[in-house]
C-alpha cells in the first residue's frame, strides 16, 4: 500500500481565516459596530413598546388576517401573555430582532440570486453545490469564523444564521420561476414585454406561492439557529435554553423552549396568510356597510402602536452613569460570582451587561476588547492554554477568590477509594466530566493517560448540569461514581464528597479565580476598573450563593440575598 501524506486542510482553512481576520479587520469591525448599533436600536424599539399594547396589537392583526378562524388569534394572545408573565419579554424581543434581521438579509440576497439561477443554467450549476454545502454543514461550524470576524454578540449570530437560512429562499425562487408555464411566457413575449416586464408582471406573481414558501422556511431556519447563536453571546431566548442545558434545568429549559415554539407559530401563521390564493382572498373579503372595517381597524391599531411606543420611549429614557460588559463561563461558580458583582454594581448606579460564553470565546472577547472584563479566569492550571495565548493582550487585576481546587471527586461512601491509584474498575471505568473544552476535563484526560491503573478508562464529557445530575442519581442509589470536581461548588455542601489524592499532580495544584480586563479599561472607565480590582470574596461566600441557586432561587435573587447579608464586604468594593 502506498502511504499518502495527510492533506493539511485544517491548516489551510485556519490560515485563510487568520489572513482575512488580519487584513480585513477594518471591514469586519465596521460591520460589527454598525450592525450592533442597528440591532440594538431595533431591539430598543421593540422593548419600548408596552408589552400589553403589543400583545393586543398583534392579536388584532391576527384576527384581521385569519378571517373567521379564531385559533391563531387565541394562540397569539395567550402565548404572548404567557411569555410576558414568565418574565421573558425582553428575551423574546431580542430573539425577534435576531430572526428578523437575519431573515430580511437572507431574503434580500436570496430572491435576486434565485432569479439569476433561474435565468442561467451555468449560474445554477455553480450555486447549487454551494447551497448544498451551506445547508448541510453543521450550524456550530459557522460560529468559529463568525467569532473570529465579528467577536461576540448578535452580529456573529446573524452571520451564522444568514449562512444557514439563506438556501431555501434561493432554491424556492429558482424553482418557482422555472415552473412558470411556457404558455404564459410566450404570451408575454407575443405582446412585446421586455424581460423586466415579463419578470415583474408574469413570472414573479405566478411563482409567488413558491417564493413565499421559501421565505417561510428561511425564517424557521433562522429561528432554529437562535440557541446555537447564543453560544457566542447572541442574547434572547436561546441563552435561556443553553443555560438550562448546561445546568440540567428542565423547567427553565422547557419555558424558554416554549417561548421559541410560540414565536415560531406566530411567525409561521403570519407568513402563511401572506400566501393566500387571490380567489380565496376575494371570497373572504367583507361585504356590506362595514366592508372596509379590516383596513380601518388595522390603521387605528398601527397608529396606537406607534403612539404608545413613542410615549413609552420618552418615559423610559434615562442617562446611564457608567456601563460595563462582563463575560463569564456558564459554570455554577462563575454564575454566582458574576451575578453578585453585577447586582452590586447595579445597586451603585452602573449599567451592567453580563454575557455567558464558551470558555475560549470568553478569553478571546476580553483580549480583543469586545468585552470589558471577566472575573472567571482560573489560573494557573485550568485556563493555562488560554492564558498562554492571550495574556499579552489582557490586563490581569489579581485574584478575586483564592484557594480554588480541581480534582477527581467521589462520594465518601466509596471508603475503599482514597487515591487515584486506588481506582481499578469502579463506575464502569468511567470518569463523568463536564464540557469538552474545560480545563478540568483536559486535566482528567491527562490523568487517564499518566496513571497506569487507569488503562482502559475514559472521560465521559457532558455538561456541568449533566454531571451534577449523574452525581445526584448515583448518590441517591449509593452507587460508585467518579466525577471531575472543583471547589468552591455547591455540591460539597449538599453531598458528602471527597477529593482523591493525586500523587502525580496531574489534576493540578491550588488555583486562584482571577479578574481580567481588556487593555485600556483603566483609562476608559477608571471607576469600573477600580471596582473590578477591589472585588474579592471567599469560598464560603460563593458556595452560599451557589447553594441558594441550586435550591431554586434565580441567580439575581441569590445575589441580592447575599449582598443584603454582607453589606460591609460589598461597600469595600466601591470604596474610593
Amino acid at each position: 500500500m502506498f502511504a499518502v501524506a495527510k492533506i493539511p486542510l485544517a491548516g489551510w482553512v485556519q490560515s485563510l481565516v487568520d489572513w482575512m481576520t488580519k487584513n480585513w479587520a477594518g471591514f469586519f469591525n465596521a460591520i460589527q459596530t454598525g450592525g450592533q448599533h442597528a440591532m440594538d436600536a431595533l431591539t430598543n424599539v421593540f422593548t419600548a413598546v408596552p408589552p400589553l399594547l403589543l400583545i393586543v396589537a398583534l392579536t388584532i392583526y391576527a384576527i384581521i388576517v385569519s378571517g373567521k378562524k379564531w385559533g391563531f388569534p387565541l394562540i397569539t394572545f395567550l402565548g404572548l401573555l404567557l411569555l410576558w408573565n414568565q418574565g421573558l419579554w425582553n428575551d423574546l424581543m431580542q430573539t425577534t430582532t435576531l430572526v428578523l434581521v437575519s431573515s430580511v438579509i437572507s431574503i434580500l440576497i436570496g430572491i435576486p440570486l434565485g432569479i439569476w439561477m433561474s435565468k442561467s443554467d451555468r449560474v445554477a450549476k455553480v450555486v447549487q453545490p454551494i447551497l448544498d454545502f451551506m445547508q448541510t454543514m453543521p450550524g456550530f461550524v459557522y460560529l468559529i469564523p463568525a467569532v473570529a470576524f465579528f467577536g461576540i454578540g448578535v452580529v456573529p449570530g446573524v452571520f451564522a444564521s444568514l449562512i444557514f437560512s439563506l438556501p431555501p429562499t434561493v432554491r424556492f425562487t429558482n424553482l418557482g420561476i422555472r415552473q412558470v408555464p411556457k404558455e404564459m411566457e410566450e404570451a408575454a413575449d407575443s405582446y412585446g414585454s421586455t424581460p423586466w416586464q415579463k419578470l415583474v408582471k408574469v413570472e414573479l406573481p405566478i411563482s409567488k406561492p413558491s417564493i413565499l414558501a421559501g421565505v417561510n422556511q428561511t425564517i424557521m431556519l433562522a429561528l432554529s439557529m437562535v440557541v446555537i447563536a447564543s453560544m457566542v453571546g447572541a442574547p434572547g431566548l436561546g441563552q435561556g435554553v443553553l443555560s438550562a442545558l448546561q445546568h440540567a434545568d428542565v423547567g427553565n429549559g422547557f419555558v424558554n423552549g416554549l417561548g421559541l415554539v410560540i414565536l415560531a407559530i406566530i411567525i409561521d401563521r403570519f407568513t402563511e396568510y401572506l400566501n393566500v390564493d387571490p380567489i380565496q382572498k376575494l371570497a373572504n373579503k367583507p361585504t356590506g356597510r362595514f366592508k372596509n372595517w379590516k383596513k380601518w381597524v388595522g390603521w387605528i391599531t398601527t397608529i396606537a402602536l406607534i403612539g404608545g411606543t413613542g410615549f413609552a420611549a420618552v418615559q423610559a429614557h434615562q442617562k446611564e452613569q457608567a456601563s460595563v460588559n462582563i463575560v463569564y463561563v456558564e459554570w455554577d461558580s462563575e454564575v454566582a460570582s458574576t451575578n453578585v458583582l453585577a447586582e452590586a454594581m447595579r445597586d451603585h448606579g452602573y449599567n451592567v451587561k453580563i454575557t455567558p460564553l464558551d470558555n475560549a470565546v470568553m478569553w478571546q472577547s476580553v483580549a480583543q476588547g469586545q468585552a470589558d472584563a471577566s472575573i472567571s479566569a482560573w489560573l494557573p492550571n485550568t485556563h493555562k492554554a488560554q492564558y498562554d495565548k492571550y495574556h499579552k493582550q489582557i490586563d490581569f487585576l489579581g485574584a478575586n477568590l483564592k484557594g480554588a481546587r480541581l480534582g477527581l471527586v467521589v462520594p465518601k461512601y466509596m471508603t475503599n477509594v482514597n487515591s487515584i491509584t486506588d481506582l481499578d474498575g469502579q463506575a464502569n471505568k468511567t470518569i463523568t466530566g463536564i464540557e469538552p473544552g474545560a480545563g478540568v476535563t483536559a486535566a482528567a484526560e491527562k490523568t487517564v493517560k499518566d496513571y497506569t491503573n487507569l488503562n482502559g478508562w475514559k472521560v465521559q464529557t457532558s455538561s456541568t448540569g449533566a454531571m451534577t445530575t449523574a452525581l445526584q442519581k448515583a448518590y441517591s442509589a449509593k452507587k460508585p461514581i467518579i466525577i471531575t470536581g472543583w471547589s468552591p461548588h455547591w455540591m460539597f455542601q449538599k453531598y458528602d464528597l471527597k477529593y482523591l489524592k493525586d500523587p502525580k499532580g496531574t489534576m493540578g495544584s491550588s488555583e486562584n479565580i482571577t479578574t481580567m480586563a481588556r487593555k485600556g479599561l483603566k483609562q476608559d472607565k477608571p471607576d469600573v476598573y477600580r471596582v473590578l480590582k477591589k472585588f474579592q470574596w471567599d469560598k464560603d461566600d460563593m458556595e452560599k450563593v451557589m447553594l441558594d441557586i441550586q435550591a431554586g432561587k434565580t441567580p439575581q435573587q441569590a445575589a441580592d440575598k447575599w449582598i443584603k447579608e454582607n453589606p460591609k464586604k460589598v461597600d469595600a468594593w466601591f470604596a474610593k
